[in-house]
């Protein structure tokens, strides 16, 4: 397979370099945690070859908190990371004349890697007139006889919009009625703005759903992620899969995946209220600045807002003051493919303080250039 380096992995956060960032409103994630505080002993931890399938223990919490009686413990499959169940559900189920369609912009594993095996991928584009709604019918037209996968994320990043269950139902229809599967990236689903949704892999069997502890947990340096599926042959396929690239996962990752998500509901509620504070000090920055403009989030700890400023605008050196004269960074809209107007506004991970200052550093490195351009 061919690779690319992606954008958003060539200058995140910790390429660039986090000692030159004073505001980091690029991270999609809650503020990162350290280990002392899950409180967890792992002096007796064997330092063994892990269960193929991931730790027992790991997965009887992941199948638990799947919010559905359909879901199992063999039902889950641990991964490294979110990424690493995407790797292998594409490279176990797509070849290089295979076709898939993909709700886009999105994040770019969803799509470089199907693109690195070759395949041809019909997208679907969210937009910002439509408040970023995916639109179920131009999915159902994207599909083909040789479709393999529809590929979608709910809460959806970067955008922070949430599909419908009744969309996810009318996909499971489409899936069924052309033969293919249904690939819903839910990194984000315990960072929904309400009552999160049940994982979509209790929908049907024909639903893969995959996740991880970095984005709502804070812990993206353990590399624990998980797919499920309730399809058989399917978790099979996917099992062999991880065997051939890694045997096993890290048993000390999985140990402190075990003692994070035995936490989980005191965690969530703590942390969710910090995030839903932070949207709010965003949407009054939002409502008092001129020069952007957003599509609310309804889930997750992302928004994709755009600037409204002259055509004429220099872009480069917008977002080179803003992190150089203001230590603001955030993710440009290259990132996902998207004009760079278009920027992804992280909330959750920078403190309070850090969360205000950042906005005033965009709000002043708009009317610099403005200031600049109308000068010249």
């Amino acid at each position: 397979m061919k690779y690319t380096r992606m954008p958003i992995e060539a200058q995140a956060p910790e390429e660039v370099g986090y000692g030159r960032i004073q505001n980091n409103l690029s991270e999609s994630s809650i503020a990162d945690r350290k280990l002392g505080e899950l409180g967890v002993d792992l002096s007796d931890l064997t330092l063994l070859y892990g269960e193929h399938r991931g730790d027992l223990a790991l997965r009887e919490q992941i199948a638990r908190q799947a919010g559905s009686p359909a879901i199992h413990t063999d039902d889950v499959l641990v991964c490294a990371g979110a990424a690493g169940a995407l790797f292998i559900v594409s490279s176990a189920l797509l070849k290089p004349d295979s076709h898939l369609v993909v709700v886009r912009p999105n994040y770019a594993t969803n799509i470089e890697t199907p693109k690195a095996i070759g395949c041809e991928i019909s997208y679907v584009d969210l937009s910002f007139e439509s408040g970023y709604k995916t639109d179920i019918d131009a999915i159902e037209r994207a599909v083909r006889p040789d479709t393999a996968i529809i590929s979608v994320t709910c809460p959806h990043n970067p955008t922070g919009s949430m599909m419908s269950w009744d969309d996810l139902l009318r996909l499971d229809d489409i899936a069924r009625r052309n033969d293919c599967v249904v690939l819903v990236d839910e990194t984000y689903r315990d960072l929904s703005h309400g009552e999160p949704y049940p994982t979509a892999a209790s929908i049907s069997d024909r639903f893969i759903a995959v996740s991880s502890l970095s984005k709502a947990y804070g812990t993206p340096g353990i590399r624990v992620g998980w797919l499920i599926t309730r399809n058989r042959p399917l978790y099979d396929l996917f099992l062999a899969a991880k065997e051939q690239i890694g045997i096993c996962g890290s048993v000390l990752d999985e140990a402190v995946g075990t003692a994070v998500l035995a936490q989980r509901e005191a965690w969530l509620k703590t942390s969710n209220q910090r995030n839903l504070r932070h949207r709010d000090i965003l949407r009054a920055w939002m409502r008092d600045e001129p020069y952007m403009e957003w599509v609310e989030p309804t889930g997750g700890v992302v928004c994709f807002p755009r600037l409204k400023v002259p055509a004429s605008f220099d872009l480069d050196r917008f977002y080179r003051s803003l992190l150089e004269r203001h230590g603001t960074y955030v993710g440009p809209g290259h990132w996902f493919d998207m004009p760079r107007h278009y920027m992804r506004i992280g909330y959750a991970w920078v403190t309070e303080q850090q969360l205000r200052d950042g906005l005033a550093g965009i709000s002043a490195a708009i009317r610099e250039q403005l200031d600049e351009h109308r000068g010249g």
